[in-house]
């Protein structure tokens, strides 16, 4: 009995000082974490004949993404109002992510609040990079009849929000 268990301990010995044992190298968890931390980098719309896009371009992997109809827009964090023009706002959240890099400094190159000029898409703005969320929000006239989806190399979040019948291009 005592050879056995002095076998399975050289054993033990020998893997562990080849490295094949199991080890986690010290920092393994935040390195994860800050890789499993998409990066919002960008924010971009363009108008089509029949619909007005909205991208949000990320850095790493694309994390979820939820998009909700809200009454009105607010700053994460403060609560105070967004002051985008508008009837019906929609709000983008990306989760984990953030607009800025280890430092804190801002990765974000988008808008923070402008007024846009398209058929159905308003305004847009970055209304919160706070504690691994990001959120973006989008103004419109009209209530938005959208649909999203992702793109990838690069990655990308994109909503559609088609035009109403007989809105002008």
């Amino acid at each position: 009995m005592l050879h056995r268990h002095s076998l399975a301990a050289a054993a033990a010995g020998i893997l562990l000082a080849a490295g094949i044992g199991a080890t986690i190298p010290a920092g393994a968890s935040t390195e994860q974490s800050r890789a499993a931390t998409a990066l919002v980098v960008n924010a971009r719309w363009g108008g089509h004949d029949t619909f007005d896009r909205l991208v949000i371009d990320v850095r790493g992997a694309m994390p979820p993404v939820s998009v909700k109809p809200v009454e009105e827009l607010r700053y994460d964090g403060s609560g105070a109002k967004v002051p985008l023009a508008g009837k019906y706002f929609l709000e983008i959240k990306l989760s984990p992510a953030a607009a800025h890099n280890e430092s804190g400094q801002s990765v974000y190159k988008g808008p923070r609040l402008v007024k846009i000029y398209l058929p159905t898409l308003k305004g847009v703005a970055l209304t919160g990079d706070f504690e691994g969320v990001v959120t973006i929000g989008a103004a419109f006239d009209t209530k938005p009849a959208y649909k999203t989806f992702t793109l990838h190399s690069p990655e990308r979040f994109v909503l559609d929000v088609s035009r109403p019948a007989g809105c002008p291009s």
